[in-house]
């Protein structure tokens, strides 16, 4: 793994982009459509990008996306500015191998402030470095496409940024670049952190996951984290019928409209099989 030593561009990345959102707060930079663009941004980015194609679908397998709609989304990822699909998979794959215990990257062992944002920026042995992210992403590294991507990181954001200024001025540079950053960081954050805190607990896991329904609000189905360290393979994490997933949703859609195949679930019999009993679901 990595030597141990604070990452300083990212914690200074981060500090920069905290402080751009705080412009969000003075009135002169307040627009009705600097808001809607925040609000559809983040939906791009963090649901389509994030969640549904870096989490679900690159990471797990989950189900498959025809070609186009897997790269396009993709790209929607890298514009969460989470890092590369690579770097962002190998992570969270060595998080399930090692949930919650010596060589998970984001333990929230360490703490509530570790597991939310510290690891990003302090010294982090487990952090994976490029033989590592290799290692564990030999089906993305193997793409052209997925090993070209970690150049366009920023230069993408960039670009973004300057088609946000050319059209909306400075409202929809603060609110499509800074706010909707702090929203979605936050908001991914929380799954790491406080869907490994608080919350129930359904079915049987080695780890300290939990199903958070202000978590699975307000990032797209993700904070039905229990549900998920049970079944990592399934493209729903909502569960239950009342558990919201909107990327669940999403998921059915483009079914629906045959844009992706090999959707996967748990049978009733993996469910009952990993089942708590009723009692100990209120932990």
């Amino acid at each position: 793994m990595n030597v141990s030593r604070p990452n300083w561009p990212n914690g200074l990345g981060l500090l920069g982009i905290h402080l751009g959102a705080l412009l969000a707060l003075w009135p002169g930079f307040f627009s009705w459509s600097g808001l809607a663009v925040a609000g559809i941004l983040a939906y791009a980015t963090g649901a389509l990008g994030v969640t549904l194609n870096y989490h679900r679908t690159l990471t797990h397998r989950s189900l498959r996306m025809i070609r186009p709609i897997e790269y396009a989304t993709a790209i929607l990822g890298m514009l969460a500015l989470q890092g590369d699909p690579i770097s962002w998979v190998a992570t969270h794959r060595i998080h399930h191998a090692h949930s919650d215990r010596q060589g998970d990257p984001h333990t929230v062992r360490r703490g509530l402030s570790w597991a939310h944002l510290g690891w990003l920026f302090r010294a982090n042995k487990y952090a994976p470095a490029s033989a590592e992210r290799e290692r564990y992403c030999p089906d993305l590294h193997a793409d052209p496409f997925y090993r070209a991507l970690p150049y366009a990181n920023v230069p993408l954001q960039i670009a973004l940024a300057v088609a946000l200024f050319a059209i909306g001025g400075w409202s929809w540079l603060v609110w499509g670049i800074f706010a909707r950053l702090v929203f979605t960081f936050h908001t991914t954050w929380l799954v790491n952190s406080a869907a490994h805190h608080t919350g129930y607990r359904t079915y049987r896991t080695t780890d300290r996951s939990t199903n958070s329904w202000w978590v699975a609000l307000v990032s797209f189905g993700e904070g039905w984290h229990n549900n998920h360290h049970a079944f990592p393979f399934s493209a729903r994490h909502g569960i239950a019928w009342w558990e919201l997933d909107l990327t669940w949703w999403n998921i059915r859609m483009l079914a629906a409209l045959r844009l992706v195949d090999r959707v996967r679930v748990p049978s009733q019999a993996m469910l009952n099989r990993l089942r708590l009993p009723a009692p100990a679901r209120s932990a």
